[in-house]
Order: C-alpha cells, then sequence, then structure tokens
C-alpha cells in the first residue's frame, strides 16, 4: 500500500469500500473482489480495502475489537506487540510515575497507543512514511491523537531531552524483503545505539526478539520473557529503576478470561516468576510427577528457582524437566503423572501402548531428536484410551515417559 491508496482508504468513498470488504471478507478472494467491483467500487479501491479487511480480521487475536477501526500492513501486524503484552507493560511505566514516553520505532502504534490508553503522552517516531501514517490514523481511530503523537523521521536522530522514558522495539527484519535479521548491530535502530539509549535516558525500555543472547543483555538491566498462554512471544530489556530483578519470567492468561481492576478496567490475568537467572537446580532420579516448565522460564533462566518451589529436581542437568514426589499447583509448568519409565524402544512403546488401548496421544520433548508426528506415525495407535508422552533425556540415555495429566488443583 502507498500513501494515495492509503489516503483514499480515509475518505467517506473509502471508508463504505472497507465497510462492504469487511462484509465479504474472509471467504473466497475472487468472489470477494467481485462483489465489491459488482458494487460499483474501484479496483485500486477495492483491492486496497478487501486487504485491509483481511488484516484486520487477522488482528483481531493480538488487538480484539480495536482491530476492526485499524490501518494495518502485513509485516507490522506480524511484528506488533499483542494488545495485553503492551497494556500490561503501559501499565508498568504509568505504575512508574512515567508521563511522556518517546516511542523510537513505533511502527503500527501498538505499543504507543496502549501507553496512551494509560494516560502517558506518547511521542513516537517511525521511518517509514505508510507505517508512520497509518499509526497516526490508529491514534485517531482509538481516540488518542490528543496523547499521541507520530513523526516519521530517523530514530537515531529524536530528541530524548524531554520525555521520562523511552520505549524502543527495533526493526528485526530488513525492509522491502522481510526477512528475519538476527545480528543485532543489523537491526533498525542498530544495538549499540539501543544499548546506548538507557546512558541518555535511565528509564528505558527495549523490546527483544524471545531467542536473546544473554550475554547481550546490559549490566544491572531487567531481562524479562513473556509468554501468552503458553506462547513465548516476546523479551524486553527494563533499565535504570525501572530494573526490579535480574531476570523475570511473565505469564499472561488470556485464555482464563479478563480480570476487572477496581477502577471497573479489564486485564488479562498474569503471574510472574523472579530470580537471578544464575541459580542451578539439583539433579535426581526421576520421581512421580513431570513438571514441563512454561517457555518464559525457560528462557529467563528460572528453573532452578522454580524447582526451589516445587521441591523438585532434574533428571539431567541440561535438560528442563523437573520431577517431584507431590503435585503441586502452579501456573509456570504443566505437571504430569509418570506411569512408565522406558528406555526408548519404539517396538516396547508400540508394544506397551496397545496393551493400554491408546488411540490417542500428547507428545512432547525436550532433548531428543525424535520428530513427533514421525512417531504418532510408527506407533500405529488404535484404541479409546489417551496417554502423554515425554521424549527426553536420563542421565543421558534416551528416554520415554508415558504419562496423564494431573486434575486441576493437584
Amino acid at each position: 500500500m502507498d500513501l494515495d491508496q492509503l489516503a483514499a482508504l480515509r475518505t467517506p468513498e473509502g471508508s463504505a469500500a472497507l465497510a462492504a470488504a469487511e462484509r465479504v471478507a474472509g471467504g473466497d478472494p475472487l468472489a470477494a473482489a467481485a462483489a465489491l467491483r459488482s458494487a460499483g467500487i474501484p479496483g485500486g479501491l477495492a483491492a486496497a480495502a478487501l486487504t485491509q479487511a483481511e488484516l484486520r480480521r487477522r488482528a483481531d487475536g493480538k488487538f480484539g475489537t480495536a482491530a476492526a477501526g485499524m490501518f494495518l500492513t502485513r509485516a507490522g501486524l506480524e511484528q506488533a506487540t499483542r494488545r495485553a503484552v503492551a497494556d500490561r507493560r503501559a501499565a508498568r511505566l504509568r505504575a512508574a510515575d512515567v508521563t511522556t514516553l518517546a516511542d523510537l520505532g513505533c511502527g503500527l502504534g501498538a505499543d504507543a497507543l496502549a501507553a496512551a490508553r494509560a494516560g502517558i503522552r506518547v511521542y513516537a517516531v517511525e521511518a517509514d512514511p505508510v507505517t508512520a501514517t497509518m499509526a497516526a490514523a490508529n491514534a485517531e481511530a482509538a481516540g488518542l491523537a490528543d496523547l499521541m503523537t507520530v513523526e516519521c523521521g530517523d530514530a537515531t536522530a529524536f530528541d530524548v531531552r524531554g520525555v521520562d522514558a523511552v520505549f524502543c522495539d527495533p526493526a528485526r527484519r530488513r525492509a522491502g524483503t522481510g526477512r528475519r535479521v538476527f545480528e543485532p548491530n543489523a537491526y533498525s535502530p542498530p544495538w549499540d545505539f539501543v544499548t546506548g539509549l538507557a546512558a541518555r535516558v535511565p528509564r528505558t525500555v527495549v523490546k527483544v526478539a524471545p531467542g536473546l543472547d544473554h550475554a547481550l543483555i546490559p549490566a544491572g538491566a531487567e531481562a524479562e520473557w513473556v509468554s501468552v498462554d503458553g506462547d513465548l512471544v516476546e523479551a524486553a530489556l527494563w533499565c535504570g529503576d525501572l530494573a526490579a530483578v535480574p531476570r523475570r519470567a511473565t505469564l499472561l492468561r488470556e485464555k482464563e478470561g479478563p480480570l476487572l481492576n477496581a477502577s471497573g478496567s479489564r486485564r488479562v490475568p498474569s503471574y510472574h516468576l523472579d530470580g537471578t537467572g544464575a541459580a542451578e537446580a539439583p539433579v535426581g532420579p526421576v520421581r512421580r510427577f513431570l513438571y514441563d516448565p512454561d517457555p518464559a522460564v525457560v528462557r529467563a533462566h528460572l528453573v532452578a528457582e522454580l524447582a526451589a518451589d516445587l521441591d523438585a529436581t532434574l533428571a539431567d542437568p541440561s535438560i528442563a524437566y523437573l520431577y517431584a514426589d507431590e503435585a503441586r499447583p502452579t501456573p509456570f509448568a504443566r505437571c504430569l503423572e509418570i506411569t512408565d519409565v522406558l528406555p526408548f524402544s519404539l517396538k516396547r512403546l508400540r508394544a506397551l501402548l496397545r496393551e493400554r488401548r491408546v488411540g490417542r496421544v500428547e507428545i512432547r520433548k525436550r532433548g531428543s531428536a525424535l520428530e513427533p508426528e514421525k512417531l504418532r506415525r510408527d506407533l500405529r495407535l488404535s484404541g479409546d484410551e489417551a496417554a502423554s508422552l515425554a521424549l527426553t533425556r536420563v542421565a543421558g540415555d534416551p528416554t520415554v515417559l508415558v504419562c496423564r495429566p494431573v486434575p486441576a488443583g493437584g
């Protein structure tokens, strides 16, 4: 999309085209295009409206009902922060008495909008003209234009001296190709600039990829990994007095449904586990219960802290499965009861599952090279019972754990 197409969508005729596109989106794209043309909508406007309608449908999972009024690009939507994550970050900034924020590289504005909803005055900068115009339009659609302004320009040239805090989400894809960038100094803005922000504005927050190398974490910063309903979605570095702990794993549970604050506003249930990220969990034998930690806990190197909470041990020092004698309720791991521990043998496992009439298996793995779907086919399951399999290593040996779920509450 270019600026002319975006401008056309923001006219009364464009609004009508968008409304028509939303009524036919989600089905056969050729039939949808034909329906708009038969309604007298010009081809170029119809194509742009259908693209937006489809992107808004996809964005519902990230932004909820707000997606219906947003302008989006495919790349921008893919990289945008989920609303629950952005709202939680904004609430934390507001609780730290941040009143003015520079968002350097705002993209479509997901984080800037969340900060503005929290009452923070946001000065957003975006290098791409179309994306910057969309971010400004999204602020207007959300009724937040008085708290959020968008400047099209170079984030590295923005004067940050007049704000309380800085948020930066460096682009980790190449412009034009969309390919991922793995070398930090190839980010935009580059990593050296990003990590240097905290020396200029101590209260700096940086959104980073969840695969961030711990060696790149600046001294004194808090590194937080965030998962949503068990999916690891991002990491963030909190600098200056925003840093509360060395490492944090934050779990958001959208599927649990929103909670109401005292003010009546909605929030997603969240849990966090803190620690140094340097502790090591004790090693011991396989015990009655298996705990599979949330990926945010694993990436934050907080398995040892979780082990201490659960009175659990590792069976292999390099694999993040925990074992305990009791099932304790925890939001930080899935708990299963182990019924059988077998040295891995396809023939022996197939015989055991056939004997127990197991026709459905959930397959988890840590430290195993086996492909779950291939194993599922090779097992040739039949029966009306279900089981969970954990493929792993115990004291270095390939092992399969046959398990059953632990009822809620342990």
